[in-house]
Formats: C-alpha cells, sequence, structure tokens
C-alpha cells in the first residue's frame, strides 16, 4: 500500500512538473526583425575538439587492430 501511495504522489507531482509551460527566453522569443543576425564565436576551442576526435578515433583503431 505504501508503494502504491508513494508512485502515484510520484505521477502527479511529474505531471504537475510536466503540464507548466517552458520557456527558455520570456518575451517575444526571438530577435527584433531587421537586426542583423548574432555572430557565433568559432575559435580555438572547435580544432581541438575536432583534434581530440581524430587522436581518439586513432586510439580506437589501434587498439582494434592490435586484438586482431
Amino acid at each position: 500500500m505504501k508503494q502504491f501511495f508513494l508512485s502515484a504522489a510520484f505521477a502527479l507531482g511529474l505531471a504537475a512538473l510536466a503540464t507548466r509551460p517552458a520557456q527558455a527566453q520570456p518575451g517575444t522569443g526571438g530577435p527584433a526583425p531587421g537586426t542583423p543576425p548574432a555572430a557565433v564565436p568559432l575559435d580555438g576551442g572547435a580544432s581541438l575538439l575536432a583534434a581530440g576526435g581524430v587522436a581518439y578515433g586513432l586510439r580506437y583503431l589501434r587498439q582494434r587492430r592490435k586484438q586482431a
């Protein structure tokens, strides 16, 4: 019986949270018409991320080749 009440309370709490509207930015939801788009800062972080992905892929391939 206790398990039933806990499950029901959890489901009610989850339903209460799910029915609230989710808004990331209050207001109109976007830039005003006619304004230039915002610039995205792509600097050294993206190249480091790509280099890390290549290094990880090479490591994976080398380990796979050793097992075969």
